[in-house]
Parts: C-alpha cells; structure tokens; sequence
C-alpha cells in the first residue's frame, strides 16, 4: 500500500507542476487528485516533514531540492592513450619505386598504304572530262598520268607490317599516304640520304641513346624478281623511316618515362612533334647534320656528350687508389696517406683544375707534409665536386676521391644524358636550379652572375621530389603547418609520452572547422587512424622550423624552399635531413632575388616580426631535378653520390626499355 502511495504521490506531484503557473492552479486541474494525494499521506504514515516536503514541491515554485541544486554532468570523454603499436600500424608511408614497363610496341599495318586514292581521283576526273567533251572541242588527255617509283611500288605494302611505338606509327602512316616519293631509296638502291643517316643512327651512343633501336639492315635485291625486290626494298624503307622517326622520339623525349620509374618522379613527357622530320630529312642538303638537329641544343646537353667523348679516350683510372679508411689530415698536418690523395686527385680532377695547380702536380714528390700549396688543391677539388672546400681530407673527400670508376662516371653521364631530355630544352632565362646530389641551389638571371648557395635535401625515408614548378610568393615570418606525414610519423611519439606537448611547444591546432582545440584533449589515437582530422601549425618565432622566410611554388608534394634554424647542418657535405623540403643557406639572398629586390628589402619585411607575404610578379621557374653528373658553371663537369640511389632504377627502366624494342630490331 506505502508503495502505491508513494506511485502517486510522484504522480500527483507531477500533475500538480504541468498545471500550475505563477503561483495559480490551471483550471484542468481535479482537486480530487489532491485527495487522493493526502489520502495517500495518511494511510502511509508519513511524517510531518515528508508532507511538509511533499507540500511545497507541489505548491512552492522556488522549492529547489538539495539534490538538483548541482546537477552532476557527464564525465567528458578520455583521449585514448597512444601507444607505439597504435603509431606503428599507422605510419604514413612514401611513394614507391616501380618496376618499369616500358612502352609497348604495336604492329603497324600498312595495307591501307598500298591504294593511290589521290592518283585514282585524277584518272577518275580525267576520264569524265574525256567522256563529257562535246564537238568543237579539243580532245582530253586520255593517257594515264606518269606514276612515281614509289607509287609504282605502293602494292607492295599490301600485306606489309611493321612494329613501331604508337606514335611512330601514326606518323609513318600520316607521311606516305600523301607522299609520292622514296626517301632511302632510288633507281632500285639505298640512295647517300640513307646511308649518311644510316651512319648517324649507328652513332647514336655519342648522345646517350642505344644504336641498336635504329639498325636497320640493307635490302637484299640482287637476283630476285621485280616483286620481290620491291617488295624488299619497301620494306626497308618503312623500317629506316621508323628507325628515324623512334630517334626523333627518343632525342626529344628520351626514352623512359620518368613517371614509371617512381612516386618521387612528377615531370610532364614532352611531345614531340613527328609530322615533319620525314619531310625535312627529304629535302635537307646534309641530312646527317638535319638528324643530329634533333637534340636538345642546350649548353648542358653539349657540356656532357663533350664529356662521354673525352672518358671514352680514356683507357682506364690507372692503379686502384686506396686512402685508409678514418684518415683525417688537417692543413699543416703530416701523413703518409697524404701521397694517395694527391694521386687520386691526379685521376679525379678536371682538365681545368689540373692546369690550375700543374705546378704543384708536376713538383709533388709523396711528401707526407700537407702544405698550403696542397691545401690550395685539396680546396679546389672539393668545390668542385660539391664538397665542403674547408681544406680538411676526411671521409666526404676520401668518398669522392675514391667513388668513381671510369666506368661509373660513364654510367653517370650517360644517365644524365637521359635525363636532361625530360626537361623543357630551354630552362629560361631567370630560373632555380636545385640539384639533389649536389645540395645546391643556384638561381641564374642574365647580366648577373649565379647565385649559389647549400641546402638541406630529404633524408632516404623522406626524399625530396623531382619536378619543376613556378615560384610565386615569398612569405616572411611564416608559419608552418604541419604535414599530416611529419605529424603521424615524427610527432605522435612525442605526444604519447606528452600529450599537452603542443601546447606548450608553439604549435596552434585547431579542428576541421577551425575552432582552436587543446593538444592534451585530442583523440590523437583518432588522429592517427585517420578517423578525426586536425590541423596544427606552428607559430611565427625563433624555433619555427621554417626560420624567417620560405618560397613557394605550391605544388602537390607540398615542397618548397625555406630558412631553417639548424644552421649547423650546412657545413657538412652530405646533406639529406630534412622531411622532403628544401632548406637555403642564404634564404635573405634568395628570396631578393627572386622579388628582383635587395636583402634590405627582405630584412625590412621581416623585421616587423608578423606573418607577411609578397608576390613573385616575374616568370622564374625552379627546377628539381637529380642529376649525378652536371656541368658547372665553368663548363667542367662534377660527379655526385647517388644519396637516394636511384640511378640504379633508371639503368633498369632503359634495359626493359631495349628488352621491349627488339621487335623494332627483327
């Protein structure tokens, strides 16, 4: 009965709040339900005080009860702990290498070839003219027009075929459906037009590129009958033309795709314009000259075939030179290791370098005594191959001394030969020019002398992408968002062990809606599985990973050329330490020389101490590129470690390259 009672005390009681107002009973409400109540109070003994209780939650509008006066919220949710497992499973990864597949070959028949449809429509016309005179007029030409050789021979490409790239073949198709004459061939024979190029084709090493994709063996027409023989010698003049037109393809483009070689490789294939090489062949008065025409015609492109050519008078390095490994001379210094490095230089240097020390070269006599004469050698070596030129033999100079075989720099020229075919011929006028290997940035302007300085590249795990781009903005007091990959792969280790670490560290995050967000109250297991996304940027000041400026030329690697406090990390000669970004030595001199301004300019701008940024307004494109053998300034060229390895990768994709084009060869 007490627990009915109590039922409708609670419900009465409720009743009683949905109609009162201000202090006044609504009209609906039943006084029979407040009988009921105190019915209810009476027959369960209630004590004065639970009817006084009772009495004023039902009358007294300001009855508050002690439990409702501090209303318990929920507990707000926990951020799961990190731990190295969940950060593990959750890295972000790079791009990858590829396995190379070259282009394919398709076969190219040339049925289509064999019908003179232009020669056909004269006649037609010419017989409707004939059976269409009327009298008074002068009879029509009735004779049959006088056919070229080549037309004559045209049934002979009735069931002919050839294998050549897709764009070879469109273009071989395109030239003799119109055309009326041979180009290789005349009175029956290979003519000097195809034996000059022939000769070219067969040089083709001289600039990198394989001879055998454009052996093309002679016809064979002695002894046999009208048919054969022209059937033999059309053949042999469909396969020249594609042997010509591949080369045309490979001088403008080179002959992989860079693309396929690897995620870091972002640079668009050239095109090459096919259309006309046939024609101009045809009428050029040296057509070898018109083939080697083909090339890229820039200064660097000539620098390395100049090169190939003197290493390949070479007969060989000479003796093995071997420098003890940990060897360490200082200038003043005395070693017997000292003898070895002079004899390296002897094999490594440039022919300019040699003929600026060949007295110290020709009166060296394995003194063990590292004097200022050989200091002054070993400085010169070092800039010359990239190197910190502090005068100090220790293991950056031993590597480089010691590096390269003949065969390896070969190799390397040979590659870079490759290579400078996926870039635009002509780099322009102003430009950026940063290349890998070396750790060096140059900008170029015309009138003005290079600006080189060092950088700071990617390590091996986070290796700097090859592409090219247009700068556009110097920003000042920057500040730097953080990569999803930097914050997933090098940052959550710090918050599992800290989790307000942002917080105190100058670093703002903020969630999607760009609402700021404590670091400690971030799910950052979340983060890491990708579930929640945050950004988090670190703010303008000394400790900016970015230093004072950085350049953009935005771009989707998210690249691009910065300061950096770690001003330490230049004096050393390999240089892979950043997350994939370029560090500048001097970024002030930099940044005034692609504003065309001064480094007070700069420092002005950023001495106000606020994020700020100025538009590049001139067209300067900067290129990324990774050559292991590039002509310097002075025309000599330098080697450079292959500091992410990926010359190995290239050699690869131009042997699957030759495997694919054996067709062309049978």
């Amino acid at each position: 009965m007490r627990s009915d009672c109590r039922s409708a005390l609670v419900l009465t009681e409720d009743a009683a709040k949905g109609c009162f107002q201000k202090g006044r009973f609504r009209k609906g409400f039943s006084r029979s339900v407040l009988l009921a109540a105190s019915a209810c109070l009476a027959l369960s003994a209630a004590s004065p005080a639970s009817a006084q209780s009772f009495l004023d939650r039902l009358f007294n509008p300001d009855y508050q009860p002690k439990e409702r006066l501090e209303p318990v919220a929920p507990a707000a949710p926990q951020p799961r702990q990190l731990d190295r497992s969940t950060i593990a499973a959750n890295k972000v990864t790079g791009p990858k290498y590829y396995t190379y597949r070259a282009d394919g070959l398709e076969t190219v028949p040339l049925g289509a070839l064999a019908t003179l449809k232009t020669a056909s429509a004269e006649v037609n016309q010419t017989a409707a003219q004939t059976s269409g005179q009327t009298a008074g007029q002068l009879p029509a030409q009735s004779a049959a027009p006088t056919l070229s050789a080549f037309d004559q021979a045209r049934p002979a490409l009735v069931d002919l075929s050839v294998k050549a790239l897709p764009e070879v073949g469109a273009a071989l198709k395109a030239h003799y459906r119109d055309a009326h004459d041979f180009v290789w061939v005349t009175d029956g024979a290979p003519n000097s037009r195809a034996q000059s190029v022939a000769a070219e084709l067969a040089a083709a090493d001289r600039y990198g590129l394989d001879p055998a994709d454009y052996a093309v063996p002679l016809p064979v027409v002695a002894g046999l009958e009208a048919e054969a023989a022209a059937r033999a010698l059309m053949t042999y003049e469909m396969r020249l033309s594609v042997a010509v037109l591949t080369y045309a393809l490979d001088a403008g483009r080179g002959r992989v795709d860079p693309n396929r070689i690897s995620g870091y490789h972002d640079l668009p294939r050239r095109k090459v314009a096919l259309d006309g090489v046939l024609p101009s062949l045809l009428s050029a008065s040296d057509p070898a000259a018109a083939l080697r025409a083909l090339q890229p015609a820039s200064p660097a492109f000539a620098a390395l075939v100049a090169e190939r050519a003197r290493l390949k008078t070479l007969d060989d390095q000479g003796p093995e030179i071997r420098i003890v490994a940990g060897t360490l001379i200082k200038p003043g210094q005395s070693s017997p290791e000292l003898k070895n490095v002079v004899s390296a230089i002897r094999h490594r240097a440039s022919p300019a370098l040699e003929a600026r020390h060949i007295a110290t070269l020709g009166t060296y006599s394995d003194s063990p005594v590292f004097s200022p004469e050989l200091v002054a050698l070993v400085k010169d070596y070092q800039a010359e191959a990239g190197l910190n030129a502090d005068g100090i033999i220790g293991p950056g100079t031993i590597r480089a001394l010691t590096g390269d075989s003949l065969e390896a720099r070969i190799a390397k020229v040979e590659l870079a030969l490759e290579q400078i075919r996926w870039l635009p011929e002509d780099l322009g006028d102003r430009r950026v020019f940063i290349n890998q290997p070396s750790f060096t940035a140059v900008y170029y302007e015309p009138g003005k002398a290079p600006l080189s300085m060092r950088t700071v590249i990617g390590t091996k795990a986070t290796q700097t992408s090859v592409f090219y781009d247009e700068i556009e903005t110097v920003e000042y007091n920057p500040f730097w968002g953080v990569p999803r990959s930097i914050l997933v792969n090098q940052k959550l280790d710090i918050l599992a062990k800290d989790p307000g670490y942002f917080d105190r560290a100058g670093f703002e995050v903020t969630n999607a809606a760009g609402k700021r967000l404590s670091s400690s109250d971030v799910d950052w297991v979340a983060v890491a599985q990708g579930r929640v996304n945050v950004n988090v940027r670190q703010r303008p000041g000394d400790d900016n990973a970015l230093g004072e400026l950085k350049i953009l030329f935005p771009n989707k690697h998210a690249i691009y050329m910065h300061d950096t406090p770690s001003r330490h990390l230049f004096t050393k000669d390999v240089r892979a330490f950043s997350s994939g970004c370029v560090r500048l030595a001097d970024p002030r001199a930099m940044a005034a020389a692609v504003l065309g301004t001064d480094v007070a300019h700069v420092a002005g701008r950023i001495n106000t101490g606020k994020n700020n940024s100025e538009a590049v307004t001139a067209r300067i494109p900067v290129y990324l590129v990774y050559f292991t053998a590039w002509p310097q300034d002075d025309g000599t060229i330098a080697y450079y470690d292959d500091v992410y390895e990926r010359d190995p990768f290239i050699q690869r994709a131009l042997e699957a390259t030759a495997r694919a084009r054996t067709g062309i060869r049978t």
